[in-house]
């Protein structure tokens, strides 16, 4: 990992030198024309809500269409390098998720770097993944889910929306930090593995709280715990991990990218502008419905957040020993 720790260095020192202040004459040309924004998943989940939520301010904001385009494939990658192989002129925008830097670990062969290819812009927003289990598990807390594991060696199953997601490696980083063992069973997406958990047919899982909070307003699945460091304002009851296991935090996060190299008086008015998103009531309610945390800030903020993520889930894909499929 010694060259991408270099990368993300190098990242976070063009992100902390962006001024702050833009130049008025590109300020007032830029946007000349529309704009896309790449995101890297089919159409439909929380990252194309997002998505076209931010659009739609933008392109009410600066007079130009902002258009989103789907583009998933190879976990996130397809579309992740098309975004950081455009021309960096600020028409191409990228809708950054955590898988981005997962993959950075995860897959061994990519053809570009995401820490050192990608300008980052500002943070969305950290949801939380929700720790919650089958009723039919007798656990009603994270410290007696840690005993009921130990003592049903190789009987507990753990689902996921598949390698390397981030309801995965949240799962791998619980069993890292305490010693459990569960046996992972990947599917192909969230929502075949949430129908699994629903109908016990695996015990526990890291779920997306927009996913799961349905389920667990019915009372067919049982949450033990959030695994973001503070409690979430839609289950304010449920604690956090890491009230039990000291030092967890586990997130997913979005974010939103440029080329590397786009000019920082372009990427310093997308910052105002999504900052501004963020802080218009009707987007904070918005957003509090889907269950993550409001970030925002700098893009020096952003780079030193991509850093920290990706060296983290580099420890945690290596303890897992997971590849790619």
């Amino acid at each position: 990992m010694k060259l991408a720790r270099r990368q993300i260095l190098r990242l976070a020192a063009f992100a902390a030198a962006l001024p702050i202040g833009t130049s008025r004459a590109l300020a007032q040309t830029y946007p000349a024309r529309p704009v896309r924004i790449i995101v890297p998943v089919a159409a439909g989940g929380a990252t194309d809500i997002l998505a076209r939520l931010l659009a739609q301010w933008l392109t009410e904001r600066m007079g130009q269409p902002l258009v989103v385009e789907n583009r998933p494939g190879a976990g996130g990658n397809i579309g992740t390098e098309a975004a950081v192989r455009a021309a960096a002129d600020g028409y191409t925008l990228l809708l950054i998720q955590a898988g981005n830097v997962i993959n950075t670990s995860l897959y061994e062969n990519l053809s570009f770097s995401f820490p050192r290819d990608v300008a980052p812009v500002t943070v969305i927003n950290r949801p939380p993944f929700l720790m919650s289990v089958h009723p039919s598990v007798p656990a009603r807390t994270v410290p007696e889910f840690i005993a009921y594991a130990n003592s049903n060696l190789g009987k507990v199953n753990m689902a996921s929306a598949g390698i390397g997601t981030g309801n995965h490696v949240a799962g791998e980083l619980f069993k890292m930090q305490t010693g459990v063992q569960m046996v992972h069973v990947p599917y192909r997406g969230g929502g075949p593995a949430l129908i699994d958990l629903v109908s016990g047919q695996v015990q526990v899982m890291f779920g997306s709280m927009p996913s799961m909070i349905q389920y667990v307003r019915a009372g067919t699945l049982r949450p033990l715990a959030v695994t973001t460091r503070v409690r979430s304002d839609v289950l304010p009851d449920v604690p956090t991990v890491a009230e039990f296991v000291s030092g967890y935090e586990a997130s997913d996060f979005y974010g939103v990218g440029a080329p590397k190299d786009t000019p920082a008086e372009i990427i310093a008015r997308l910052n105002g502008e999504v900052n501004a998103w963020l802080n218009d009531p009707a987007i904070k309610l918005r957003l509090a419905d889907l269950g993550g945390m409001i970030t925002g800030g700098s893009p020096a903020a952003a780079a030193k957040l991509i850093a920290e993520e990706t060296e983290k889930w580099a420890k945690v894909v290596k303890f897992a020993g997971a590849k790619a499929e």
